[in-house]
C-alpha cells in the first residue's frame, strides 16, 4: 500500500567539519561538500530539506539553528563529514530543539589501502584519511549530547549503503508519523461503550505524548447534517458505494439509502471540524434519529478510513491513534479485536464489525446486510473483508497503571484459509512464537482488547517512532 496524503516532512541537514583543515589540505572541503550534496539529494526524494551547509566553526552554529527554527524542521540530520569539534555541533542542536540523527557515513565501504599507501605524499594521504574519518568524531558528539541530556540516534554506514539508507528512511517515516500525530484533530463522537473499562482513555495524556487535538462532537450536529443531505448527495454516495464495495444483492435499497445519507453527514462532520481521525459510539433510543445514525455508520466510516481518516468504533481513542500511526506510514491500520484461536493450524483470528481499512483488503471489500449487530442495538449494513495475505504488523497504544503510554507491536503473517462469513472483517494470523505464547505475551503487556493492523513489517519504524516520542515500545515478536 505505501502512500501518504500528508504534507511533506520538513528535514534539516547540516554537515560538520573543522575549518583548520581547509588551508592544510587542498580540495578536502570541496569533496566533503560534494558528499553532503549527495545526501541532500537522497533526502529530498522523501521530504523538504533545509540544508545549512557545512558548519566548521562555533561562530556559525547559531546561524544554522536560526535557519532551522525559521523553517520549522521536524527532524535534523547531522552529517559528520570529517572530524569536527563538539563545540561546533552542540549549539545547533540545543537551539533547534528537534530530534537529531547523526549520519556516520563514509564515502566508501572500504578504502583501497594499497593505492592509498603508494601515494607517498603523507600530506595528501592525511587529507584522504580525513575524508574518510567520520567515525572519529561520532563518540565525541555522542558523549556531549549524552551529558547535555539531548536524545540522539546514530546511523553508521557509507554513502551507497542501502541498509543505512533503509534505516534513514525509517527515521523519516517515524518523524512523519510523529508530525502527523501532532497535526491531527481527533473527533470524539458519542461516548464509550458502557462498561468497557479497558478502552477508557486519558485525553490529556494522549495530547501530551502525541500532540493531538481532541474535538468533542455533538450527536445533534451530526443529526442536523444528516437532515440536510440532498437527494443528489445520496445518489452520488450510492455510486461511491458501488465503485468502492462489492455490494451484496441482499442489501435492501432502504438500507443502502440510509447508509449513504449517514455517510454524507459523516463527510460533512469531518469537513466542518477538519478531522484527521474519529472515535465514535452511540446507541440512542429506539425510533430516534440518533439510533438511526448509530446503526448506519459502518459503510461511511469505512470510506473515511480508506481516505486516510481512520475511524474506530466503541469510542476506542487509543486504537484510533494506533490506526492513524499505521495510516501515516502508508500501511493501512484496520480496526480489530481477537476473535478466536485455531490451535490445530496455529492461527489467531482478528476482526471487527467495522469499520475497516479498504486499502489493505484481500480482494474487494464486501458490503453486506446484518439482521442484528452483536452487542449493539439495531441492524443495518456491515463490511466483510480479509486483510491482504502476507506480512502484517499489529499495533496497540497502551495506557499503564502510572498513566504513561507505550506502543505494543507484533509482526506476523495474514494467511490463507477459511474465515467467518458473518458480515465482519476477519482474517487468520500466524506468529513465529506460536498462538499460545503470542496471546500470553500480548495480553501481559496490558493493551485494551482492540488493536490496529497494517500490512508489511514496520516494527523497526515504530521502534524509532517510540524513541522520537520518548515512550517505550514493547515488541512481542
Amino acid at each position: 500500500m505505501k502512500s501518504s496524503p500528508h504534507s511533506p516532512l520538513r528535514i534539516g541537514l547540516f554537515g560538520v567539519g573543522l575549518d583548520t583543515y581547509w588551508s592544510q589540505f587542498d580540495g578536502l572541503k570541496e569533496r566533503l561538500l560534494g558528499y553532503q550534496s549527495r545526501i541532500h539529494e537522497r533526502l529530498a526524494l522523501e521530504s523538504e530539506v533545509t540544508d545549512v551547509g557545512l558548519i566548521d566553526h562555533p561562530s556559525l552554529a547559531a546561524k544554522g539553528a536560526s535557519i532551522f527554527n525559521r523553517s520549522e524542521v521536524d527532524l535534523i540530520f547531522l552529517y559528520v563529514s570529517t572530524y569536527a569539534l563538539s563545540s561546533t555541533v552542540l549549539p545547533v542542536v540545543q537551539k533547534s530543539r528537534v530530534p537529531v540523527v547523526v549520519l556516520n557515513l563514509q564515502p566508501v565501504a572500504s578504502l583501497d589501502y594499497a593505492a592509498f599507501n603508494q601515494l607517498g605524499d603523507r600530506g595528501a594521504m592525511t587529507g584522504i584519511w580525513l575524508e574518510h574519518c567520520q567515525s572519529c568524531s561520532v563518540p565525541e558528539i555522542a558523549s556531549v549530547f549524552h551529558r547535555a541530556g539531548i536524545p540522539f540516534h546514530v546511523v553508521t554506514g557509507y554513502l551507497d549503503d542501502e541498509a543505512a539508507w533503509a534505516e534513514i528512511t525509517g527515521w523519516i517515516d517515524a518523524a512523519r508519523a510523529a508530525s502527523t500525530l501532532r497535526q491531527n484533530r481527533v473527533g470524539v463522537l458519542g461516548h464509550y461503550y458502557n462498561g468497557m473499562l479497558d478502552v477508557y482513555s486519558d485525553l490529556t495524556q494522549q495530547s501530551a505524548v502525541f500532540g493531538s487535538h481532541f474535538e468533542l462532537l455533538e450527536m445533534d450536529e451530526f443529526a442536523a447534517l444528516r437532515a440536510a443531505v440532498s437527494e443528489d448527495d445520496i445518489q452520488t454516495k450510492l455510486g461511491e458505494f458501488q465503485s468502492s464495495f462489492a455490494v451484496s444483492p441482499h442489501c435492501e435499497e432502504a438500507e443502502l439509502r440510509r447508509a449513504a445519507s449517514t455517510s454524507c453527514a459523516l463527510d460533512a462532520l469531518v469537513a466542518n471540524h477538519h478531522l484527521g481521525s474519529l472515535a465514535y459510539y452511540y446507541e440512542g433510543e429506539e425510533g430516534t434519529m440518533h439510533r438511526d445514525l448509530a446503526t448506519s455508520v459502518i459503510a461511511g466510516n469505512t470510506l473515511l478510513t480508506g481516505r486516510n481518516i481512520p475511524v474506530a468504533g466503541e469510542c476506542e481513542i487509543k486504537n484510533v491513534q494506533a490506526m492513524k500511526i499505521l495510516d501515516s506510514l502508508g500501511v493501512g491500520g484496520s480496526f480489530s479485536e481477537f476473535y478466536l484461536t485455531d490451535f490445530k493450524e496455529e492461527v489467531i483470528f482478528l476482526g471487527h464489525d467495522g469499520p475497516a481499512h479498504p486499502a489493505i483488503s484481500e480482494g474487494r471489500v464486501g458490503l453486506v446486510p446484518l439482521s442484528i449487530y452483536h452487542g449493539k442495538p439495531g441492524k443495518g449494513l456491515s463490511i466483510q473483508m480479509t486483510v491482504a495475505h502476507g506480512p502484517v504488523t499489529l499495533l496497540s497504544v497502551v495506557q499503564h497503571q502510572n498513566g504513561k503510554l507505550s506502543l505494543l507491536v507484533a509482526e506476523g503473517e495474514s494467511v490463507l484459509g477459511p474465515i467467518l462469513q458473518i458480515g465482519n472483517t476477519n482474517s487468520r494470523y500466524r506468529f513465529s512464537i506460536g498462538v499460545k505464547a503470542f496471546m500470553n505475551r500480548w495480553s501481559s503487556a496490558g493493551p485494551s482488547h482492540h488493536c490496529a493492523i497494517g500490512v508489511g513489517h514496520v516494527a523497526d519504524t515504530l521502534d524509532k517512532l517510540g524513541k522520537l516520542l520518548g515512550i517505550e515500545v514493547h515488541r512481542i515478536c
